[in-house]
């Protein structure tokens, strides 16, 4: 038995709380994941893990020989690293996820940068709104945007997201230009939900020291940037959206801001990692880049240089 790659082997099942989340993570048989484990234990001979038909749990010498495992591993690939050309030249498979409109409009653009200066390393970039559990689902880190809740993760603050209130001018020419907020209780609005509660998102607004919460009667309801943005376009009623993607739509005369004296509260973006995983070559380079990337594109600053 490799006693490494059947600690690793454990880790993972602990970290996606199953055998078959985790053979799907490492890309390995279910039946050769399981036996790594029952081997570990019969050479430890203790029992490591608890099993039952609905799910795996940790046993107290598990929790304990868990916490051993993730230092030595992490010791591990240290000492490798540091014997290697890994920092310099980062390889194999990353897992990160991120919105869809994010993916869309920032990161996709300037990946071939990404790959040109790690050509070794492969990307599953999973784009959705949907809020994913990193540790669960084997992803290596996110991009989010929003307060972090969740303290399990680490999270460095990348950027921050600023809304505007808008609609294509044949809409505002039919239905009329709110001048207040209150007035969007008259209009069609199309809103967000959340995929993880499927709570509607309340607008704000912000004038001095003046701050309100609004309701708006939404037509529609989405879970998804593009489709919202594309709901927009298609001049099913009023949206709020990213700066950052409303400016060039502005400039093409396909969407109109209005209420520009009202402000939205700015939507931090964090790029978040699991705090108990070895933060790898490949996803320190990640982290690094994307923060780059984030941090110096103008259209996340307003007003925009």
């Amino acid at each position: 038995m490799n006693k490494l790659q059947a600690m690793e082997v454990f880790v993972q099942v602990v970290d996606a709380g199953g055998f078959t989340r985790a053979a799907e993570n490492m890309q390995l048989p279910k039946a050769t994941v399981s036996t790594l484990v029952q081997t570990l234990e019969q050479t430890l001979q203790t029992r490591l893990l608890h099993r039952t038909t609905r799910q795996v749990s940790v046993t107290s010498d598990g929790a304990a020989y868990y916490e051993r495992c993730l230092r030595i591993l992490a010791d591990v690939r240290d000492a490798e690293e540091s014997l290697s050309n890994n920092r310099a030249s980062p390889s194999g498979r990353l897992r990160v996820d991120v919105a869809t409109s994010m993916a869309n409009d920032i990161i996709i653009p300037a990946l071939p940068g990404f790959f040109e200066r790690y050509p070794d390393i492969r990307l599953d970039l999973g784009c959705s709104d949907r809020p994913v559990d990193l540790i669960e689902e084997g992803v290596d880190c996110a991009v989010r945007g929003g307060q972090l809740g969740d303290s399990a993760l680490i999270a460095r603050r990348i950027g921050v997201l600023h809304f505007v209130t808008a609609a294509t001018p044949a809409y505002l020419d039919r239905h009329g230009r709110p001048q207040h907020p209150h007035d969007l209780a008259q209009h069609r609005c199309i809103n967000y939900f959340s995929s993880r509660t499927g709570k509607i998102m309340d607008w704000d607004f912000m004038r001095g020291d003046e701050t309100l919460y609004v309701p708006v009667p939404a037509c529609l309801a989405v879970n998804d940037s593009t489709v919202h943005l594309t709901a927009g376009l298609r001049g099913l009623g009023i949206i709020q959206m990213p700066h950052y993607l409303m400016a060039p739509l502005e400039a093409s005369g396909q969407m109109e801001v209005v209420l520009r004296d009202w402000t939205s509260e700015p939507l931090p973006i964090n790029v978040v990692y699991p705090q108990n995983r070895h933060l790898s070559a490949k996803v320190r380079v990640f982290v690094e880049w994307v923060a780059d990337l984030f941090l110096t594109d103008a259209r996340l600053r307003y007003p925009p240089d």
